[in-house]
């Protein structure tokens, strides 16, 4: 399997000398690895004035990286949904596949340190100037029947038994390198898992879904909530049992102490060795 990158394009909190607004088109390997060294990681990063903000301009850059880096990805993930036309335009044009995704956690951290150590040291720049990303909320979708599980529970684990988890037998998923998130490898890191015959059917439809965080959602009754892409989501399980909704509370309360860090599995039963799919996630804030 090729590498995936992030990509993001978008004005900085900088003023070139006509003080318009300077851009940027940053890309970065995407860790797929919870051993990954994310110091590693290929990047790439270069400032576009404002009267050459178009896809040609971000298709050269590209270019640009791909040969930087010797190899070009499978697929460029992004999270600013509002320049889609001309990242997905771009990608289209050097033949990498774009997807929308708020799954960009690596790139999300390293905007956040150009904005606190790097565009603060550049002649124009202007504090408090760029906007965050507002995404609106659809009402989440009901899964598909044949795609419920049988059962599912609340489990967790240590930070560093997921360390093993290359050595897992798993069809379908994805991980991070746990430094990203900063955690210790005593932290319980809470999950979920799903039990059904048809685990794998189940586990390959997640894997197309760009799976961003699990969350519990008390604004319309009490429910366990997937969140995909940028702004699709799905009912996994409403909840009405007072122990379950004490467990999912529970879940929440984990995932904050973890900084966002949390998984869901997928087995054929609870007695299986082997993992249908596994997802580790974390719920951020996009910048």
């Amino acid at each position: 399997m090729g590498s995936i990158w992030e990509l993001d394009f978008y004005s900085r909190p900088i003023l070139d000398e006509n003080q318009k607004k300077v851009w940027e088109v940053l890309v970065c390997e995407s860790p797929l690895d919870v051993r990954a060294k994310t110091d590693a990681m290929f990047r790439y990063a270069k400032y576009c004035p404002s009267t050459q903000v178009n896809s040609v301009w971000l298709r050269t850059a590209l270019q640009e990286a791909i040969d930087q880096a010797q190899e070009a990805p499978i697929k460029i993930r992004f999270f600013r949904r509002q320049m889609n036309n001309m990242i997905t335009k771009a990608c289209q044009d050097v033949g990498i596949p774009a997807q929308a995704s708020r799954h960009t956690l690596l790139l999300n951290q390293w905007l956040q340190q150009r904005m606190e150590e790097v565009y603060p040291s550049e002649s124009g720049y202007q504090p408090g100037t760029n906007p965050s990303v507002r995404l609106e909320s659809p009402l989440p979708q009901r899964l598909p029947d044949a795609l419920e599980g049988n059962k599912w529970v609340f489990v967790s684990l240590q930070a560093g038994d997921l360390m093993e988890m290359p050595d897992w037998e798993i069809g379908f998923g994805e991980a991070f390198p746990l430094e990203l998130a900063k955690v210790s490898p005593e932290t319980r890191i809470p999950g979920v898992l799903i039990f059904s015959p048809r685990a794998l059917p189940i586990a390959g439809w997640m894997s197309g879904l760009d799976l961003a965080y699990l969350r519990f959602d008390t604004s319309v009754g009490s429910r366990l909530v997937l969140e995909t892409g940028v702004t699709e989501s799905w009912i996994l399980a409403n909840i009405k049992n007072p122990q379950t909704l004490v467990e999912a509370k529970g879940f929440e309360t984990a995932k904050k102490e973890a900084n966002g860090v949390h998984f869901i599995g997928v087995q054929s039963n609870p007695q299986a060795e082997s993992f249908a799919g596994f997802w580790l996630l974390q719920e951020v804030n996009l910048p």
